[in-house]
């Protein structure tokens, strides 16, 4: 018999690192931006621990909410939830166990943070279910996603200013395209069963809507660039993930699965472009 542990790290995804990653790369580029490239340990320390907290919570609920689903898809057919090694209801204290964890972290954090964690845990908690009828369920994981943009400005201005919502609105796109990418590896399966995806959506544009984003969200990063006057070392992290998309198109192209599902798993290098961009050019200014 399986490990239980090892069951419940499964069904919290602590064996693919790079969904945590990709709600870890623009939380942190919003906590340097509203630190002005100094944010304090405490709030670094805080905001990846719940970062992992809520990424973990979210796989939890995703798989109650598509336990039916997920056996009728091959990659998914297997996680503990779907081939009945864990209860459902386990699922649910796993999730709210971690989300509990997650709240109590930013407990110390000021009122506009506390509140919009709470926010953070709605949006997250309620995603699963938006496959059910929203066209664009991606679009709102974005939103999921990018949530830690917002609060890591509250945690360090106690307000969220204007940038911080336009590099939300470009995570929405980031996610947009990259999950497009995931979904791509399962359309044929999520044809049949009647779940609503990007890639479905998209139908045979599904390679041009994933760029088209891809050139959203890479437009409103070198914006943002230019609004917070980002020097030399900012621009060559936004070229390496301008290369990462160059890289993703020719993953992608064919609509191969295994291509699909790569060029995803590269996102997690595109975020970490952006970051380390961001980083230098505050650290050698």
């Amino acid at each position: 018999m399986e490990n239980r542990f090892l069951l419940y790290l499964r069904l919290i995804r602590m064996d693919k690192p790079v969904g945590t990653l990709l709600l870890l790369w623009p939380t942190l580029c919003a906590l340097w931006i509203a630190a002005e490239g100094k944010p304090s340990v405490t709030l670094v320390v805080i905001f990846c621990l719940g970062t992992v907290l809520m990424r973990s919570a979210g796989c939890a609920i995703n798989d109650f909410a598509d336990r039916d689903f997920d056996r009728h898809v091959k990659r998914t057919a297997k996680r503990p939830l779907t081939s009945g090694k864990l209860k459902p209801s386990e699922a649910i204290w796993v999730a709210v166990v971690l989300s509990a964890l997650s709240f109590l972290l930013v407990l110390p954090l000021n009122n506009l943070t506390i509140g919009l964690s709470v926010a953070a845990v709605l949006i997250a908690g309620t995603y699963p279910f938006f496959k059910r009828f929203f066209a664009l369920p991606q679009a709102y994981l974005g939103i999921a996603f990018g949530f830690g943009i917002p609060m890591a400005f509250a945690a360090v201005q106690n307000q969220v200013p204007p940038i911080a919502w336009l590099l939300l609105l470009g995570n929405v796109f980031w996610a947009l395209a990259y999950d497009t990418e995931y979904a791509m590896v399962d359309r044929d399966d999520d044809l049949k069963i009647g779940i609503c995806t990007s890639a479905i959506t998209f139908g045979r544009f599904d390679v041009l809507a994933v760029m088209f984003c891809y050139l959203i969200m890479m437009s409103i990063a070198l914006f943002a660039g230019w609004q917070l006057q980002f020097g030399g070392w900012f621009f060559a992290g936004w070229c390496g993930a301008l290369f990462c998309v160059v890289y993703h198109f020719r993953l992608i192209r064919n609509r191969d699965r295994d291509g699909c599902f790569q060029a995803f798993r590269h996102n997690n290098w595109l975020g970490a472009f952006i970051f380390a961009g961001i980083a230098l050019d505050y650290m050698l200014r």
